[in-house]
């Protein structure tokens, strides 16, 4: 088995460019701040210039219509448009990613799937809106893959299980806002933060530095981070890969908690 660290820097600049291309745009995070609006706001990318078809009502009020009320829609931001940037992996061929969101007040979730394009239409995807209800019940289209990672291929490079990684973490947080976001306040790390009373659950790692296995037929990756939100907390993150897939057997574990009320005032990076 071979072993390769992986700098912080690298894992930073993926989970950036991901968390920038990754965006669903204001009006569906809000959605009742703008359909009381007069005019639609300015889109400032293509991603926002499609979401501007939501925008306010219409005498013939279709189910994908986004709200804050508590009913599942359809979100116009496609997840798939991230991969055409992304070297070593890729969605496979005749695949997309959809995403549905649901809104209360100020707090959100969402929930993305892969879907064969014959399955994709608006039809099909608004069929799924009838059968959810509430948070908990996300609307899932028929055909659509259990886990979206099985619609990604790569090349099963050591950079490819590190991206894959960090974007099944990244679309399984999309949509999360308020009470219910979580991997948003995660920082990457590379050695616990200094200035904290670390109570530690096990015996704290030797390594904190980012590193890939690979070995004959499989692969794995692991890395940590802090979560800057009370109550602060150190997680270690290993994700297993069968080499010629991506879907991963993963751990998110919890080793310490700050049992001190602030880090002097910062936040780890």
């Amino acid at each position: 088995m071979s072993t390769q660290r992986v700098p912080l820097e690298v894992l930073q600049k993926i989970r950036q460019h991901l968390r920038s291309a990754l965006v669903v745009p204001e009006s569906e995070n809000h959605p009742n701040l703008y359909n009381n609006m007069d005019e639609p706001p300015k889109p400032d990318s293509l991603e926002e210039l499609g979401s501007l078809f939501h925008f306010g009502s219409s005498l013939d009020e279709t189910l994908q219509m986004p709200n804050n009320q508590g009913r599942w829609f359809i979100s116009a931001t496609n997840p798939g448009a991230v991969l055409v940037t992304l070297p070593s992996i890729k969605l496979k061929p005749d695949f997309r990613l959809v995403t549905y969101l649901f809104r209360l007040g100020e707090d959100g979730t969402g929930v993305t799937w892969a879907l064969p394009e014959s399955c994709s239409t608006t039809s099909h995807l608004e069929k799924a809106l009838l059968t959810a209800s509430g948070r908990d019940n996300p609307p899932q289209p028929e055909g659509a893959l259990a886990d979206c990672m099985d619609a990604i291929d790569g090349d099963h490079s050591p950079r490819s299980f590190v991206m894959a990684s960090l974007l099944r973490r990244e679309l399984l947080e999309m949509g999360k806002i308020g009470q219910v976001a979580d991997w948003v306040h995660h920082r990457l790390i590379d050695a616990p933060p200094d200035s904290a009373n670390w109570q530690w659950r096990t015996e704290p790692p030797k390594d904190f530095s980012p590193k890939v296995r690979v070995s004959e037929g499989r692969a794995a990756i692991e890395f940590f981070t802090c979560r800057v939100t009370a109550p602060i907390v150190i997680f270690q993150h290993v994700d297993q890969y069968v080499l010629g897939q991506y879907r991963a057997k993963h751990l998110d574990r919890p080793l310490a908690i700050n049992r001190t009320p602030v880090l002097n005032g910062k936040k780890p990076v």
